[in-house]
């Protein structure tokens, strides 16, 4: 049990060494293991800071891309606009051409209509006045064989002719 009980040089010894064993860890590796410890903790905070510098970007490139989707749809928007109204533009003036040409093609069936009919009316009436004259000629031949006939034919033309 000696062991057990503390002796004043076993306490004298254990002290010497003790302080001993703190000057050498002192003076070798207690600065360099906080100057480590210090160095570990100004990295870590580096790192952070650098981890929210990339956090600031990161958000700040999310706005950007959010910012430019808006705008390309807006434009996106803004072209298909402009793209149905330029179809609806060409789609009427399509139609305006086509109406008038068919317009244009009507007058001038139209018109050649009216000439073929007054150029047929024309001709018809040059043969029935032809007709008419031959008619005319016919039956005056047949009548005004006798000199009497003619002379009251050409007594009663005088008489219409004097009162119109």
């Amino acid at each position: 049990m000696d062991l057990l009980t503390p002796s004043i040089g076993n306490i004298f010894w254990t002290s010497v060494v003790f302080l001993m064993l703190l000057f050498i860890l002192g003076k070798y590796a207690w600065r360099p293991i906080l100057s480590a410890v210090g160095q570990r903790e100004k990295d870590i905070q580096d790192a952070l800071n650098q981890a929210q510098l990339a956090r600031k970007e990161i958000e700040d490139l999310k706005a950007d891309n959010e910012r430019i989707l808006r705008e390309a749809k807006l434009e996106r928007d803004a072209i298909l606009n402009d793209a149905r109204k330029i179809r609806e533009n060409m789609i009427a003036e399509a139609r305006d051409t086509a109406k008038q040409e068919g317009d244009k093609m009507i007058e001038s069936a139209r018109i050649s209509i009216q000439n073929e009919k007054a150029a047929a009316m024309k001709e018809v009436k040059s043969q029935i006045g032809a007709l008419s004259v031959s008619i005319a000629e016919q039956i005056l031949k047949q009548k005004l064989d006798a000199s009497e006939a003619q002379n009251a034919l050409v007594e009663n033309y005088l008489a219409q002719n004097n009162l119109n």
